[in-house]
């Protein structure tokens, strides 16, 4: 389980990459890469075959940032989080984010054996301030109920 500690120097990063930002525009990787450059983060989209996606030139990998970051936010399947995972540790960022569906226990033991602080199973927009009307509701409830990470 996260901890609020790992979750809030995660989000102290302000210059992050994504992977799994999509072509189509539609995917969680595209809502939450609009809604984290809207608060205020420096973001490097990475996709393999893009140029362009959300607006902002893409990288192909972790390894050929065109910037430094120093966090990952990972949304792809937990058998490409694990490579994701490797490729950050190799290009130096400590602070990785694995989204719902990403997260997989070998990614986490991955990252942790690699010396990374991670984040897994929490969605990054919960917890980004300002949170969303709906993100706060699911927050306050999963407070209400003992589920949010300590």
């Amino acid at each position: 389980m996260s901890t609020r500690a790992a979750i809030d120097e995660f989000l102290a990063q302000r210059s992050l990459a994504v992977v799994g930002v999509s072509r189509s525009g539609k995917k969680f990787g595209n809502i939450a890469y609009r809604e984290l450059k809207a608060k205020g983060y420096s973001l490097i989209p990475v996709h393999q075959e893009a140029q362009e996606l959300e607006g902002d030139r893409c990288a192909p990998s972790l390894r050929t940032l065109p910037a430094p970051v120093t966090g990952v936010l990972v949304v792809v399947p937990p058998p490409q989080a694990e490579a994701v995972v490797r490729q950050a540790a190799e290009a130096g960022i400590r602070h990785i984010w694995l989204q719902p569906g990403a997260e997989s226990p070998a990614a986490i033991r991955l990252a942790e054996s690699l010396g990374c602080s991670v984040v897994a199973g929490e969605c990054i927009l919960m917890f980004a301030e300002p949170a969303g009307f709906g993100h706060r509701a699911h927050r306050w409830i999963r407070r209400w109920f003992g589920g949010l990470p300590r």
